[in-house]
């Protein structure tokens, strides 16, 4: 009996270790938050296919936003193209730093730039800080997202 139980348990804890490690990778839902006005402004999709990461723009939140906006100040092959379901992060792929997601693009719509990106999940997975930068991470800015599903 004693046997059995251990087993349970040990089960039930190398299940919920499995959970915490899959929400350490920036695949899911995230609610964006302005960096500088501390407003949520949108969720993102982070899939996988391949060891290569892209984000999609699923909901607008901010009361302003037009859901059937255009993304007119994207100059490459978003231009025009409705914001929802833009592509805003392409290319990003696991890092050597641990609990890190690089080397990809992510697309400020607002302003029709693209800038490198870096991920990292915190919080074991609830939060994540994504860096916009150009050049060196140092250039840049960060903002804190907040994980829906």
């Amino acid at each position: 009996m004693k046997s059995w139980i251990a087993t349970v348990i040990t089960s039930a804890l190398i299940a919920a270790a499995g959970s915490v490690a899959a929400q350490s990778t920036p695949v899911g839902v995230w609610k964006t938050i302005d960096d500088k006005t501390k407003t949520e402004r949108a969720q993102i999709r982070i899939s996988e296919a391949g060891g290569v990461f892209t984000g999609k723009l699923e909901k607008l939140l901010a009361a302003d936003a037009k859901q059937d906006a255009l993304c007119d100040k994207c100059s490459d092959d978003r231009k025009d193209k409705p914001m929802i379901g833009l592509e805003v992060i392409r290319g990003v792929k696991k890092g050597d730093a641990e609990n890190t997601w690089e080397g990809g693009t992510i697309l400020d719509a607002a302003e029709g730039k693209v800038y490198k990106v870096r991920m990292q999940p915190t919080e074991g997975g609830k939060k994540m800080e994504v860096r916009g930068f150009i050049g060196a991470p140092m250039f840049g800015r960060t903002q804190t997202w907040v994980r829906v599903e």
